[in-house]
């Protein structure tokens, strides 16, 4: 990927936050790599080379600046926004798909050969697979070092190193420092034992009420609550159980995990950012969205509002099939029935494979939603329907589209919540017409969707500002003459 030198070197010089992630600056006189906004003095412009990724500075022989830490900068946002290949395989790296599956399992799921892939990713990216999830391994090594007590040969393979060797060899390649030494450096512990806390750094800016507000809505007893500023769930991760506390600030998102299994940090951490958005770039939704008369209005008053997203693609997509045409309150009650009884704290949501295993009485709906629920657990225990991070959007829609019961309105919701597809609009929604309509927007399905157009490609966002804009429920007689009336 070419990177502009001078569009670069600026924002190094002004220390632009927003950059932050996009790409890295490499000090050739230091030989250490930086984050745009590091606060130290401006290098020379004779002595900077640019990276696309962390990987491909760390390729080229750099470590990273123990000052401003750019392993820990948000991701690109380039990756929520692409579909294709490149940036479907970034999403399933940072869900931790190379260390579960190796580079193998990543070019099957992806569809393309090992070779064909690795030459893509390090045209984009200045690295391949493996070097880019060996990144991510060290920012996880680093992570477990500084807040547990876990021993170093334990971290080493709960980061998904292959030895204690290759471990000990990439931490000082990366930090200039043995594992020891960096475990020295910790802070002292500030949370209870057995639990991880870490930042997860944002672009702002970040509306924290619209985020909590829309989730705290929504919020599915026995799996996840908010309480004043922090949002709690249960997670269900490769391997095995996890509850999260996640605490938005002006600078980061504090994030305090308690897992079953360690190994499963990386996952985790790529699933919070996902659920908030993190790797969102605001300023450029908001300046698309602020273009229209009928929105800038609410963009200067609410900016950097996000798309709520999901931990648990499979989740979400039997959450939008219970609230077609039910209140918010009633989809909650369903949904609970779903969960098993008794769990001392919050659980993640049960599996497509336990999901289509559950008796007829755990579905308290009408027949024909269960039919729906039941056929699309098995399409994606059986893998014909795929929601994980990386799945091919359009084609995720298409085949959601083939589950009797599901229509243009599931499949478009669940594209933007679970998918994270940043342009999908939903002109059927009653409250998306009703909010489109106290805008002075044309209400109508046909005509609002034309409008919508000049929202590319961030309608999904608009959405999420049209629901705020009419926050009530719609009327049951409303919903009633609506086939597609979401659990929104």
């Amino acid at each position: 990927m070419e990177l502009d030198f001078e569009r670069c070197y600026r924002a190094v010089s002004s220390r632009d936050q927003r950059f932050d992630g996009w790409f890295y600056t490499a000090v050739r006189t230091t030989g250490i790599y930086c984050r745009p906004s590091c606060p130290a003095v401006t290098p020379k412009r004779e002595n900077v080379e640019f990276h696309p990724s962390a990987a491909a500075a760390q390729r080229a022989g750099f470590r990273a600046c123990r000052r401003c830490r750019p392993d820990a900068a948000p991701g690109s946002p380039e990756w929520d926004v692409r579909a294709d290949v490149v940036g479907r395989a970034m999403r399933l790296i940072g869900d931790g798909v190379v260390d579960r599956e190796g580079v193998p399992g990543l070019a099957v799921r992806l569809g393309y050969t090992e070779r064909h892939l690795h030459r893509m990713l390090t045209a984009e990216l200045g690295a391949g697979p493996l070097a880019l999830a060996r990144a991510q391994r060290a920012q996880t090594a680093r992570i477990l070092i500084e807040t547990t007590d876990l021993g170093l040969a334990e971290i080493a393979f709960a980061a998904g190193f292959g030895s204690v060797r290759q471990f000990n060899d990439t931490i000082l390649e990366v930090y200039a420092r043995p594992p020891g030494q960096l475990r020295e450096r910790r802070p002292k512990a500030t949370t209870e034992a057995g639990t991880i806390a870490l930042r997860l750094a944002f672009r702002a800016p970040l509306h924290i009420p619209s985020l909590l507000d829309f989730l705290a809505a929504r919020a599915l007893p026995g799996i996840e609550e908010v309480t004043g500023t922090a949002y709690r769930r249960g997670l269900r991760l490769p391997h095995g159980s996890a509850t999260v506390t996640l605490r938005p600030g002006d600078r980061w998102v504090s994030a305090s995990l308690r897992l079953a299994d360690v190994r499963d940090l990386a996952p985790a951490v790529a699933r919070c950012r996902r659920l908030f958005d993190l790797d969102a770039d605001p300023i450029a939704v908001d300046g698309t969205l602020g273009e229209d008369p009928a929105l800038s209005a609410a963009v200067r008053a609410e900016p950097g509002v996000r798309v709520p997203r999901s931990v648990d693609g499979f989740e979400m997509a039997v959450r939008a099939i219970v609230g077609q045409q039910v209140s918010v309150a009633s989809a909650r009650t369903t949904l609970t029935r779903l969960l098993p009884a008794g769990a001392a704290d919050l659980v993640g949501f049960p599996s497509a494979e336990t999901v289509a295993e559950m008796p007829d009485s755990a579905f308290r709906m009408p027949a024909a939603r269960r039919a729906t629920i039941r056929a699309l657990a098995e399409a994606v225990a059986d893998g014909k329907v795929d929601l994980e991070p990386g799945a091919d959007r359009a084609e995720a829609v298409a085949r959601l589209m083939e589950v009797p019961g599901i229509g243009p309105w599931t499949a478009g919701y669940v594209a933007m919540r679970a998918i994270g597809d940043p342009d999908v609009f939903l002109p059927t929604d009653v409250a998306v017409q009703r909010g489109a309509g106290l805008l002075g927007l044309p209400s109508t399905p046909k005509a609002l969707a034309q409008h919508a157009s000049r929202w590319r490609p961030w309608r999904s966002y608009a959405v999420i500002r049209l629901w705020r804009s009419y926050p009530q429920a719609a009327p049951a007689s409303a919903r009633k003459r609506h086939s597609v009336i979401p659990n929104r």
